[in-house]
């Protein structure tokens, strides 16, 4: 869940994204209802639209209407403080910045993506789950469910809304997991 949410959140979204999107069903659960309405928008709207749709609310005309990244929303500043711990934390894991990418690291995209690949074993060896969900406090639970409100309820969001309530009931869900975990080893 974290990489395809990294995939919608990252930059525009590819035709081939979004003919994948289009192709997903979805469940009477709140992730469900949100992956059927995501496929219902994907199959109506024009993709030209959606991509317009993420440029308006993430990038704007010098600015757009949401800004995902933890700086701003922990301290409403770019480049500020959770952003060099972030760094710091990147350089113990063993994560480098990609080459060419111009957004700062704490970019929700960039967080779901470190948070996948810690999952999945990508920096070298697997993470316990108490190291992911170290992470995960550090650097997504502080904001990562108010950013995901703030997509599902913007002006400018139709195909974006689901993908934020997507998020944000992800998170939540991840957030009871780990603290179940937590007791578990209590």
């Amino acid at each position: 869940m974290y990489g395809f949410l990294a995939s919608l959140l990252r930059s525009e979204p590819t035709d081939d994204l979004l003919d994948r999107v289009a192709s997903l069903e979805g469940d009477d659960t709140p992730i469900g209802n949100a992956c059927a309405t995501m496929a219902k928008l994907a199959a109506s709207i024009d993709y030209s639209m959606i991509r317009n749709e993420y440029v308006e609310l993430f990038i704007g005309v010098g600015r757009g209407e949401v800004l995902p990244f933890a700086s701003y929303y922990l301290t409403g500043f770019l480049n500020d403080r959770p952003l060099a711990n972030l760094r710091g934390d990147m350089n113990a894991i063993g994560i480098k910045r990609a080459d060419g990418v111009r957004e700062p690291e704490d970019h929700i995209a960039s967080l779901f993506d470190m948070m996948a690949g810690l999952i999945r074993g990508d920096y070298g060896r697997a993470f316990s789950v108490a190291e992911q969900q170290t992470f995960y406090s550090k650097h997504i639970e502080p904001w990562g469910q108010l950013l995901m409100r703030d997509v599902e309820g913007a002006k400018t969001a139709i195909f974006f809304a689901p993908v934020g309530t997507l998020g944000r009931v992800f998170l939540e869900v991840e957030s009871k997991a780990f603290e179940m975990d937590l007791t578990d080893r209590d």
